[in-house]
């Protein structure tokens, strides 16, 4: 999936899972896309807001994030 401005996107399950943190509470943030900053051919960073005052990172590379909704990179639906 394309990640584009104005989505509403988490931390994908599976970076979640490689860093051991898949049940904590950076595993619940979600937020909104708004600004995309391209470094490198294969490095995108997104500026989010996240809701709820959540603290967490503004900046993070596309590759960690995924879209919510119903997508196997949101949740686990093995």
């Amino acid at each position: 999936m394309i990640i584009k401005i104005g989505d509403r996107v988490a931390y994908s399950w599976r970076f979640l899972k490689s860093i051991g943190m898949s049940h904590t509470d950076m595993s619940h943030a979600k937020g909104r896309i708004r600004e995309l900053k391209t470094l490198s051919p294969d490095c995108t960073l997104a500026c989010v807001d996240w809701e709820n005052g959540v603290d967490m990172p503004e900046k993070v590379n596309t590759k960690n994030l995924a879209i919510v909704g119903p997508n196997t990179q949101y949740c686990n639906c093995d």
